[in-house]
């Protein structure tokens, strides 16, 4: 049986939960979610969300940060439209309830790296998880939207899955394969639209700052299906995660560097002055390629970050999580230096989309991390990832509301069950968790902060090698979410080194020491991938 809905949205973060918010009235939508509802890379950001919003301040230098950040890569269009958007966003989610940090009756507008102002509108800390919750609790007023949690997305159901050839045209999207985690079979829901919003993919990775459900899910059944996917070699490292062996990965947000946090060797040495005029304050990819470059030249495990000298009032008030969770190490900021490595953080790139967030997929939009938009270009701004997933949650609900009729019944084709014949448990679970350690340790060795051709092909002949074995052990044996990441890791780990590949330069957030300068005239432009079904 098919489940039947006007909209699905994939993912639960802030991109599809404001979707669902602006289009829960007039259409029935069904949120997929693999996990608990709030257990999404926006409940994991802290710093805040970058919006024009003091009068010494103006869109014009928002923009212009940004485009710089970009490395020549960033659609004008897009940066000026979300940008000069931010205001606006802002006052709409303090109307869902999220209670913004405020000094003397006006936000408290922190500033992070490439930032020539102070614009980071935040909730002390924990930004990410105050928009969260503040959205759920919104999205429990609508009765036309269903939440399933515990709910896997496996593909999304195009013309490939009828049986029939793809057109030339492109695909269309006709719905999702989704496992019931709990019950453990496979579902199948019908939609006349599918919104793309699983976040990212940092699990790729061995060290990331990412939640262990960012296994880049919807990048990979884009991809699958035929969407163009863009820009999967920009890689955001963020220089600061806590460096705590044994420890779930921690961020320790930018913003401490953005009220005066100095990085410093073991000994005491500061550094960053040598790497950029903006020191600590400038683009995260130099700061994490120089502390990579330090790490190399030293041999220490870690560096060190030091707020120190702004005392104990102010980084309990400022940083309440980062001080709970630094004490419960037996770490004082407010005395000791915080020690600190880079992990992998925010893809810039993903499933391709125009400025509505329309895919080359009919019926599918993307919006958030899963998407490559144009704002972001070689390298994200700093605190630009909420805003944007607000402003193309909103673009999309705009493009929704003028091509989608309401009150319509689904008219899409009969969709096909699962198909399990020939699947049987061959009791060989162990190579999940081998190959899934396999990908993240040869991504994080090969295809890094700094890369080289070599390693890049070394990489890619081995990917090549461990798909090939995942891909036979998804045919042969039962559905589990455990498989299904694995899959789509992968699939993202194989575009990402087929992008840097074609990428024969350094540019942002990819560099590769064999083409160490930045070549406009050949590598201006995304590099865009797609599935061929030949």
């Amino acid at each position: 049986m098919t489940r039947e809905y006007d909209i699905i949205v994939i993912g639960s973060g802030i991109a599809g939960l404001m979707y669902a918010l602006k289009m829960g009235r007039n259409y029935r939508i069904a949120i997929i979610t693999k996990k608990s509802s709030n257990d999404a890379s926006t409940n994991y950001a802290q710093g805040g969300i970058a919006s024009v919003m003091s009068q010494t301040d103006s869109f014009a230098n928002h923009i212009r940060d940004t485009l710089e950040a970009g490395c020549g890569l960033c659609h004008e269009e897009v940066v000026r439209k979300v940008v000069r958007l931010g205001p606006r966003y802002i006052k709409e989610l303090a109307g869902f309830g999220v209670a913004f940090s405020r000094r003397s009756g006006a936000y408290d507008l922190g500033r992070e790296g490439g930032h020539s102002h102070n614009r980071v509108v935040h909730s002390a800390d924990h930004t990410g998880r105050n928009i969260e919750q503040a959205l759920l609790n919104s999205l429990k007023k609508h009765r036309n939207v269903d939440l399933f949690e515990e709910h896997t997305a496996i593909d999304l159901i195009t013309e490939y899955h009828l049986g029939q050839k793809i057109p030339r045209r492109g695909p269309t999207c006709f719905g999702v394969y989704v496992y019931d985690n709990v019950n453990r079979r496979v579902e199948v829901f019908g939609a006349r639209l599918v919104l793309l919003a699983s976040g990212g993919a940092g699990q790729v990775y061995q060290h990331t700052t990412n939640p262990a459900i960012a296994t880049g899910d919807g990048m990979a059944m884009g991809y699958r299906a035929g969407a163009f996917v863009a820009n999967l070699e920009f890689v955001q490292f963020h220089p600061t995660s806590l460096y705590a062996p044994g420890q779930d990965p921690f961020l320790i947000s930018e913003a401490v560097r953005g009220e005066g946090g100095k990085l410093i060797t073991a000994d005491g040495r500061r550094f960053m002055d040598n790497y950029h005029p903006m020191a600590e304050l400038a683009p995260r990819d130099i700061v994490a390629r120089a502390i990579d470059m330090v790490l190399k030249e030293t041999g220490a495990p870690c560096v060190y970050l030091d707020i120190s000298h702004r005392g104990k009032t102010f980084i309990k008030r400022r940083f309440p999580t980062i001080m709970k969770k630094c004490e419960s190490l037996g770490i004082n900021p407010a005395v000791d230096p915080i020690p600190v490595v880079p992990a992998a953080h925010y893809f810039c790139g993903g499933v391709r989309t125009d400025i509505n967030g329309c895919s080359s997929i009919a019926g599918l939009l993307a919006a958030g991390e899963v998407a490559c938009t144009g704002m972001h270009g070689a390298n994200r701004l700093a605190s630009n990832s909420l805003l944007e997933a607000v402003a193309f949650a909103d673009f999309a609900a705009n493009w929704t509301r003028k091509n989608l009729q309401t009150r319509a019944k689904y008219k899409g084709p009969a969709l096909p069950p699962w198909d399990e014949s020939g699947v049987f448990d061959h009791k060989e679970w162990v190579v999940v968790s081998h190959d899934f350690q396999e990908i993240r340790k040869l991504m994080w060795d090969y295809v890094g902060i700094v890369r080289s051709t070599d390693r890049l092909r070394k990489a890619y002949d081995r990917c090549l090698v461990i798909r090939k074995h995942i891909k036979e052990f998804y045919r042969k044996n039962p559905v589990r979410p455990e498989v299904l990441e694995l899959r789509n890791i992968a699939d993202v780990a194989l575009i990402i080194i087929r992008s840097a590949l074609l990428r024969q330069e350094s540019r942002g957030l990819h560099y590769n020491i064999d083409f160490p300068q930045r070549d406009d005239s050949r590598f201006s432009r995304d590099t865009i991938i797609q599935r061929d079904f030949n």
